[in-house]
């Protein structure tokens, strides 16, 4: 049984503890509000953008002179990943869900006879996938040093996939990364980004019998939108995934502080009893003595 100097240290330690953990949940309060508004403020374009896209691919199908990046290589051989994750840590199980998605999408595409390569985005994701799969890695980035994500960010990226892309190194590019839903849900989202695919559900203008005149023709306005459409798709994801890692650390820190608390009120019953077992132990060895004499 633990002395009440060691009861009283570790009490004391769990207090500062608790300190941190309350701290570190307000900062993520904080910064939550902001990444929300910047994650929703890109959703319309981000949506705009699918359905503009959506017509365009669809005058362009079988269209033989449409643009790589809608019809892709012909092959389904190899497959880049890119998983965006975080930087930082204490924020629950928000890069773990990333990654183990991730890695079922490298065993069923390894499962399949697929070539597999990675790009991380976000050094935890780096981290936890090269355990693994330290081989399939062909590129990193992080962004510690930035304070702000920006679209500079998701540009840089999509230069790295676009100039692979154009040195035929991989047939498909899936983002993974985790949308932010509301506080307390973030979900793990794949989104192939090339060939570029319109997601489902994406709604286009009602024409009411019109049709488009493009000038230039569909597939110029494709060779130009798409390039832009995958830093795009990546910003989005680079902004959803700001906000769910600040509502993710928010609520694992809520978590943390009440975990702490309950260990403190645990810590001083325990304390007051062994401080009561000791005073009593005392009071029995001067009563002993007492009547000895």
């Amino acid at each position: 049984m633990a002395n009440l100097k060691d009861l009283k240290t570790r009490i004391t330690s769990v207090k500062s503890t608790q300190k941190i953990t309350k701290a570190k949940q307000m900062v993520a309060a904080a910064k939550l509000r902001r990444a929300e508004e910047r994650a929703t403020e890109a959703r319309p374009y981000t949506q705009r953008m699918e359905a503009v896209l959506a017509n365009l691919a669809a005058s362009a199908e079988g269209n033989p002179n449409a643009p790589r990046l809608l019809a892709g290589t012909g092959k389904d051989e190899t497959h880049l990943l890119i998983v965006a994750t975080a930087d930082k840590g204490l924020c629950g199980g928000f890069n773990s869900s990333i990654v183990r998605l991730a890695r079922e999408h490298i065993v069923k595409l390894q499962g399949e006879g697929k070539k597999v390569k990675i790009i991380t985005v976000g050094r935890k994701g780096d981290d936890q996938l090269k355990r693994l799969y330290e081989s399939l890695i062909v590129w990193k980035a992080n962004f510690l040093e930035t304070k702000q994500i920006g679209f500079a960010n998701a540009h840089e990226i999509a230069e790295k996939v676009l100039a692979m892309f154009k040195d035929e190194e991989f047939d498909v590019a899936t983002l993974f990364y985790g949308k932010f839903q509301n506080v307390v849900m973030q979900v793990p989202t794949p989104q192939q980004i090339i060939p570029a695919v319109a997601p489902q559900g994406v709604e286009t203008p009602e024409l009411k019998g019109a049709v488009y005149d493009y000038e230039p023709d569909e597939a110029e306005i494709l060779r130009a939108l798409l390039p832009r459409y995958v830093a795009v798709q990546i910003f989005r994801a680079l902004l959803e995934n700001v906000a769910s890692e600040q509502a993710a650390s928010m609520t694992a820190m809520d978590n943390a502080t009440r975990n702490a608390g309950e260990m403190i009120d645990k810590l001083n019953l325990k304390y007051n009893r062994a401080r009561q077992a000791q005073i009593t132990t005392e009071l029995i060895e001067i009563i002993a003595g007492a009547e000895a004499l």
